[in-house]
């Protein structure tokens, strides 16, 4: 079965950059009409263009998922949609020593109400037309433990139990609910925080070898995931964790 969403319209939230733009790309050419959200106006519109630039359809959103109202908001703007794809999402380095509540309430702010947030605003109409599908971005921090990302693996394993949760409520309404669970992807953000240490290539290779295949992965290599889940080839999956880590050593 091809992967394709043709005729379907889809929003991806942190859109402008790395994961999200990879997804957001992916499903414009596998037909979708494509949403691109994210907090920055202007990354949004710069995926979008090259989108639109390449032939399909795109228009972008600003959207901060913590405000509730400006949720709903985009939901008007947007209208009904047949998938959902809550990317949007931030990090944090630190121990339970180094780690405040504060940033843990930043963290959570963002991973996981604002992942409710958006869900509830287009959850109810896919409900009523028994059929729909979102997709959560999770992290293997999610899965298992990692050193000093105490508020991050915290929000992630948080993004997986509501995944589950939503899934087996809402799978009789013919809505699926998966997530996915990336290893390390060299994104925008994985390349700032690699140049913030004393030897950055140490760094790069350390993370690297956190995978057994010995590299990162790609942006695109998660969008494609990502649309296997969207599309109707995965009309039996619900509830599933999909890791995507290269094989993860930690």
């Amino acid at each position: 079965m091809i992967f394709e969403l043709t005729g379907k319209s889809a929003l991806v939230t942190g859109a402008g950059s790395g994961i999200g733009a990879a997804i957001a790309e992916t499903f414009a050419r596998a037909g979708a009409r494509v949403f691109v959200s994210d907090v920055q106006i202007a990354t949004a519109t710069e995926t979008a263009q090259r989108i639109t630039n390449s032939g399909g359809s795109a228009t972008p959103v600003a959207l901060d998922v913590r405000d509730e109202e400006a949720c709903a908001e985009v939901g008007r703007q947007t209208g009904p949609l047949e998938v959902l794809v809550n990317n949007a999402g931030i990090g944090h380095v630190g121990t339970a020593l180094t780690t405040t509540g504060a940033d843990l309430d930043r963290l959570y702010a963002v991973n996981v109400r604002g992942m409710l947030n958006v869900t509830r605003v287009y959850l109810p109409d896919m409900v009523a037309k028994h059929k729909g599908a979102i997709v959560n971005m999770a992290s293997v921090a999610g899965l298992v433990g990692i050193q000093d990302r105490l508020a991050y693996a915290t929000t992630k394993f948080a993004v997986v139990g509501m995944t589950k949760c939503m899934a087996l409520d809402h799978a009789a309404s013919g809505v699926r609910i998966n997530c996915i669970c990336p290893g390390r992807v060299e994104t925008p953000w994985v390349s700032a925080r690699v140049k913030e240490y004393p030897d950055p290539e140490k760094a790069y290779r350390e993370m690297a070898a956190t995978q057994a295949m010995g590299r990162m992965g790609t942006p695109e290599e998660i969008a494609a995931a990502a649309l296997y889940l969207a599309s109707d080839a995965a009309s039996f999956v619900t509830g599933s964790a999909l890791s995507i880590d290269g094989c993860w050593k930690g």
